[in-house]
């Protein structure tokens, strides 16, 4: 393992960018479980120390605490091939992995006192923080999505911030279990394509849950087969930019596409922005119809399926919002949501 990680360091020391190299577990990890007698005879044989291999080799530590401490519900062993221990198993090498590093200046533990999706934002943040980066409020704990409709035509592109745009192409997958959505995603620039496969599952003690898992070329190839008949391919173009020190995600529906989906446009961020603060935050060259965060008639599930909402047997409620704590903005309202659900 120590032979690997010095071929990245090399690799990150050569890089003239900025680079950053992570680690998924470190040296002191192996001493949580073997002997003591077995660990310090395996420092002493190859003439390692604790300073060394703990202080200074990495510039910081972050210990994801085991959801089987403080989040019994979420711990499993299925779909898990180097996972069998049980919860308390689990949580004394999760003591003993994270006290293997105590002494680290830079040691931070991430727990369970917030959902799964705010302890990552934690996690980042804490990552953030040691690199001096600042992320404004995006990673803060109560951040969530936001999405709005927005009213066509765009402006010019040159009244955009700097903008980077994708070509994304979403398929969603069959699906046995009620209610849990599968899909893959592709999204690319200029040739190059990135791949995930995302599994949401119904809400979980006020959790909505998604698994994402970042796919090769083939593995997509291969999952494609699995395509959902029932729903049309959804295509995007997605413009990514900042604005008022705020991160948006511009999504553009393009054809081929449900009638329904024509000329759809959604702003979405996330922040943990008071409604009037965000409001003001929006980007004033787009003209925001309503947010329609949570609502069920804009959700892309809903969207790319081919029959009929009033027909139809799969329409989707089951990550719906309640809309009183949406930002309330004037003009007209879409007919859709009007007449569709």
């Amino acid at each position: 393992m120590l032979q690997i990680e010095n071929t990245f360091f090399a690799l990150g020391e050569s890089c003239n960018r900025n680079c950053l190299i992570i680690c998924d577990r470190g040296a002191m990890d192996a001493s949580a479980f073997i002997s003591r007698e077995k660990w310090e005879h395996l420092m002493a044989s190859n003439g390692w120390n604790s300073v060394e291999l703990r202080d200074n080799r990495y510039n910081q530590i972050l210990h994801l605490v085991s959801a089987a401490n403080g989040a019994e519900d979420f711990y499993t062993t299925e779909d898990h091939s180097c996972r069998s221990e049980g919860v308390e198993l689990a949580r004394e090498l999760d003591y003993k992995a994270a006290a293997a590093w105590v002494g680290h200046p830079y040691f931070d533990v991430v727990d369970n006192s917030t959902d799964f999706e705010n302890k990552i934002f934690r996690l980042i943040a804490d990552v953030c923080q040691k690199l001096g980066i600042d992320t404004g409020d995006r990673l803060n704990t109560k951040a969530r999505k936001r999405k709005f409709l927005v009213k066509g035509p765009l402006p010019s592109d040159i009244i955009f911030p700097p903008y980077q745009d994708f070509d994304v192409v979403h398929n969603y997958l069959q699906s046995n279990t009620p209610d849990l959505q599968a899909r893959l995603r592709k999204r690319g620039q200029k040739g190059h394509w990135s791949y995930i496969h995302t599994i949401r599952k119904p809400k979980l003690q006020g959790q909505v849950i998604e698994v994402k898992t970042q796919l090769t070329h083939r593995d997509y190839i291969n999952m494609l087969a699995q395509k959902d008949d029932s729903h049309f391919t959804i295509y995007k173009r997605r413009r990514c930019f900042l604005d008022n020190n705020q991160y948006f995600q511009l999504d553009i529906y393009r054809e081929p596409c449900h009638p329904r989906c024509e000329g759809l446009i959604f702003l979405e961020t996330y922040s943990a922005l008071e409604n009037g603060l965000l409001e003001k935050c929006l980007p004033k060259f787009l003209t925001l119809v309503e947010e329609v965060t949570g609502n069920p008639a804009y959700s892309m599930f809903n969207l790319s399926l081919r029959e009929e909402w009033t027909t139809t047997t799969k329409f989707c409620r089951a990550f719906q919002e309640n809309e009183s704590n949406h930002i309330k903005i004037g003009g007209e309202k879409s007919e859709q949501k009007k007449n569709d659900v």
